[in-house]
């Protein structure tokens, strides 16, 4: 019987990852400069509901670009009726990426425009891949990833992130971005 090294069977990605799904693992929010992309696309008249609204983070960048975000920090996107849901024009969110699919097929039925900031391998899969087809989704690829912040002061991304996007006029399907660092 063989013993294997602790330090090579938990690899920093693993320990990353336990970051971001553990516990705690929907506390990653998002940094300022990942909404950029989106800001030549939106209207500043548009009410943005951050469906996924957490600690109201995502609503302050917008909120300092000069446009107006309705979020509650209780609101269960997946199971509120939708006379319930406030008034908005476009959903923007951070979702749990543990729920996207979720998030997904809920954002399709509402049928309002979205933007979903989600892992790039999002794109894989046969159920989403034809919900994809079905919707005309639309895609911006940052050329970099995002270094999401974690509760414990780190930032880190192991992986790439793309807004993916319904109803949003983009000039293509695919919309490949440079994304600048602040």
């Amino acid at each position: 019987m063989s013993i294997e090294n602790p330090k090579t069977a938990y690899s920093k990605r693993e320990k990353i990852q336990d970051e971001f799904e553990g516990s705690k693992g929907n506390d990653v929010y998002t940094p300022e400069y990942a909404i950029k992309p989106l800001l030549p696309y939106l209207k500043k008249e548009q009410m943005i509901w951050d469906c996924a609204f957490g600690s109201g983070r995502l609503a302050k960048h917008f909120n300092k670009f000069g446009f107006n975000v309705v979020g509650f920090q209780n609101y269960d996107f997946l199971k509120i009726h939708s006379e319930d849901i406030a008034e908005f024009d476009i959903i923007i969110t951070n979702p749990p990426y543990q729920f996207k699919d979720q998030f997904l097929k809920r954002a399709f039925e509402i049928g309002k425009p979205f933007a979903f900031l989600l892992p790039l391998t999002t794109l894989e899969g046969m159920k989403r891949s034809k919900m994809f087809r079905d919707n005309e989704i639309q895609v911006i690829i940052p050329n970099r990833r995002i270094n999401f912040e974690i509760p414990s002061g780190k930032k880190s991304a192991w992986f790439a992130t793309a807004w993916f996007c319904y109803k949003m006029n983009l000039p293509k399907q695919l919309n490949f971005v440079e994304l600048k660092r602040e």
